[in-house]
């Protein structure tokens, strides 16, 4: 009891410390967007540095480089591991994993301040405006609200989940005692909602047989099939969908149904949440199509709901989750080409996941074809999209794009010296680390340290955002009323 008192008045001493820090966000002369990606260098080092401590792994020491690697992947929620999260780690490294998860997820600055704000004065203006961009908030002022939403949003749905899956493991999965069957289904819950992808089964969901090994205990000689339980598939799908589409559109869709409930009529969404809504439902539509129509042969053993719920299920993880039912590993070139598709483009713009953002995606679309009609305004149920916004999702789209080109690139140079890797493989992987997605054909532990590192970058770089980053890394441009005369320039 000792030891546990001061271990805990230690923490909390460091968490009121902490909060206290960060309410003076506002004395740091350092951008909003600069304070941001910072924020995630500390919490990836900070990370690293506890998964080196021996108490961390199970009778093994961890390099610096893999836990570099453990600790972006989970700060990042990305999923890509070096390691085994079931076997390598502790429970006490799968708690500080998990940590991590959260808090990348959310973000560490919306954590700190919440709490700034209940412990303190309040927000300041840059804190707000921090706030604004992480969230796509529309002003200041509805920055707060959203704050606060966004954190019980996140503890509904989480705990939510988490009973529901701690109902639906099967009654045969015998877990040790019922603290472990807890933290299994919390582990489990917040890995899917903000869409890591970690998983404490050494195959993910995956895995076939648990009759074996220190962690489980099972009855007699059944194996415990878990790529079988297709109710934990379901719940983990939902949640999986839920933290991809933003706290902002969830909190808008379910005031809506209350208010459809209640009092009777339906309340206007706003255009970007109908924007994030079309085209969730328009990438997950092409996922579940892609997989039923070139993937039937993996699912013949299934009936038709269990089909439904595996192609479900892999268009959701392939939008940044991370988990997988089927081993990607055996897929067909088409289906993978699919699932590079749909990682690229990734989640909605203030959600937990990754990618260009499916409203990215949808208004490039929108104004190609608006462009081909010569049509010069792009309009969306009755509003018309700002020029300034296209530009910003070309502006992301080419830097994405240029970006993982030449991670690739580079990629195919360190990796020269493993003729098992095909450049396939390799594109997979990058845009994976890329797109938060986690999901991989099976060679990351194989990579090099210098591929680590090429991966480490595009995790986070993914994560905190290009736009984000650019805005970080430039300086402030001198505008001027002077106009020079147009001249036409030959394209296409």
């Amino acid at each position: 009891f000792y030891h546990y008192g001061v271990a805990f008045y230690v923490l909390i001493f460091i968490f009121l410390e902490g909060i206290r820090i960060s309410s003076q966000l506002a004395d740091i002369s350092l951008k909003p967007a600069t304070l941001f990606i910072f924020s995630f260098i500390f919490l990836i080092f900070s990370g690293a540095l506890l998964l080196m401590l021996p108490a961390m792994t199970k009778n093994q020491d961890i390099s610096f480089l893999d836990a570099l690697f453990t600790a972006t992947s989970a700060s990042c929620v990305t999923g890509l591991i070096v390691v085994d999260t079931a076997t390598f780690f502790t429970q006490k490294g799968q708690i500080i994993i998990l940590f991590l998860i959260q808090i990348g997820g959310i973000g560490i600055i919306t954590f700190a301040t919440f709490f700034a704000s209940i412990l303190s004065s309040g927000m300041g203006l840059k804190q707000q405006s921090i706030m604004q961009d992480f969230l796509s908030s529309d002003s200041l002022f509805s920055t707060k609200k959203l704050l606060t939403r966004v954190i019980l949003i996140t503890a509904l749905i989480e705990i939510t989940g988490a009973v529901l899956i701690f109902l639906s493991w099967h009654k045969e999965l015998v877990f040790n005692n019922l603290s472990q069957k807890i933290f299994f289904s919390v582990f489990h819950s917040i890995s899917a909602f903000c869409n890591a992808g970690m998983s404490l089964f050494s195959d993910g969901l995956f895995t076939s047989s648990l009759s074996t090994g220190d962690i489980f205990r099972s009855t007699g000689t059944i194996d415990i099939n878990v790529q079988k339980m297709y109710s934990l598939h379901f719940i983990v799908a939902v949640l999986i969908i839920l933290g991809g589409l933003g706290f902002s559109v969830i909190e808008e869709s379910y005031s809506a149904i209350r208010i459809r409930i209640t009092q009777k009529y339906w309340i206007r969404l706003r255009t970007s949440t109908r924007l994030v809504l079309y085209s969730s439902a328009l990438l997950l539509l092409i996922g579940i199509v892609a997989f039923i129509v070139m993937e039937l042969y993996v699912m013949q053993d299934r009936n038709i709901i269990q089909i439904f719920i595996t192609a479900l299920f892999q268009s959701a993880t392939t939008r940044t989750a991370g988990f997988n039912t089927i081993d990607f590993s055996i897929l067909n070139t088409p289906i993978v080409i699919v699932c590079i598709f749909l990682m690229f483009i990734g989640a909605a713009p203030g959600s937990t996941g990754g990618g260009i953002k499916g409203t990215t995606f949808y208004l490039i679309l929108l104004s190609s074809i608006a462009d081909i009609q010569g049509r010069k305004r792009i309009e969306v149920n009755k509003r018309t999209i700002p020029n300034d916004l296209i530009h910003r999702a070309y502006s992301i789209f080419m830097f994405a794009t240029t970006y993982n080109l030449i991670a690739i690139f580079l990629l195919s140079l360190t990796e020269a010296d493993n003729p098992d890797f095909t450049i396939l493989q390799i594109a997979f992987e990058q845009i994976s680390a890329f797109s938060t997605a986690g999901l991989s054909l099976g060679i990351t532990s194989d990579v090099s340290s210098m591929g680590k590192m090429v991966l480490i970058i595009s995790m986070y770089i993914g994560r905190v955002g290009t736009i984000t980053l650019a805005l970080a890394l430039s300086s402030s441009v001198k505008s001027h009323a002077v106009k020079y005369p147009e001249e036409q320039v030959m394209v296409g």
